[in-house]
Formats: C-alpha cells, sequence, structure tokens
C-alpha cells in the first residue's frame, strides 16, 4: 500500500458498506478469520483496507467476493453504500424449493412414508 492512498479499518469499511447490521458483527467475523484481503486471511478488524482491494467473505449460504471502490465516510442510505463497491460475486441459480406434499390437507401415514423414503434416496 502507497502512504498517499486512503484506508480505512476492515470492520469499518464492512459495516458502512452494509454487509453486516453492526460494526461488531463485521469484527467478529473478521477476528474468527472469515474474512480475505486480496487472498490473504485477516485475523484482526484493524487491518486496513484501500481501494482496489479485493475482499472474500460468507454472507449467510453465499460466498461474497467484492472489490473496494471507495473509502466511505458515513454509513449511510443503501444506494451510497453500493457505490463503495464491485460485486463480483458469480451469480449462482437459483436452489431448487423443498418438495412439498401436492395433496390437500395432511398427507397421511402411507404418503409421509413413501414422502421420507424420496428423502432418504435423495441423500444417498
Amino acid at each position: 500500500m502507497t502512504e498517499g492512498a486512503p484506508k480505512i479499518r476492515i470492520d469499518k469499511w464492512l459495516w458502512h458498506a452494509r454487509f453486516f447490521k453492526t460494526r461488531s458483527l463485521a469484527a467478529k467475523q473478521v477476528g474468527a478469520g472469515h474474512v480475505r484481503v486480496n487472498g490473504q486471511k485477516v485475523l484482526k478488524p484493524a487491518q486496513n483496507v484501500t481501494p482496489g482491494d479485493v475482499l472474500t467473505f460468507a454472507q449467510a449460504k453465499v460466498i461474497r467476493v467484492v472489490r473496494v471502490e471507495a473509502i466511505g465516510e458515513r454509513r449511510g442510505p443503501a444506494p451510497e453504500a453500493q457505490a463503495l463497491y464491485f460485486d463480483m460475486t458469480e451469480k449462482q441459480e437459483k436452489v431448487p424449493a423443498n418438495p412439498r406434499f401436492e395433496g390437500k390437507g395432511r398427507p397421511d401415514k402411507k404418503a409421509r412414508r413413501a414422502l421420507d423414503l424420496t428423502r432418504k434416496q435423495d441423500t444417498l
């Protein structure tokens, strides 16, 4: 990193960009080693990031890959937060919904057993 480049703590930037609801949640993710900056695991929330850095972290069930575009002054509204990064996450197809009972009402014992058998075969 160069001396003149603007920089900010990684936990603060993740909070400004609205990836985490609170700064302490962002700090916990970083402290647990679940965030990478330019491919290197970060263990301290005080690690600085600058524009051009690539962050990789888990958010819910999705692995997010974002490039820092700007340093935020505050945690503003969503459009302002979206201007702070470029999302490089691969688009994933929607996961199919769980199979549902197509009849009316609650399935009887025979239908539940058949449903359980199909679920067991899917896991094998």
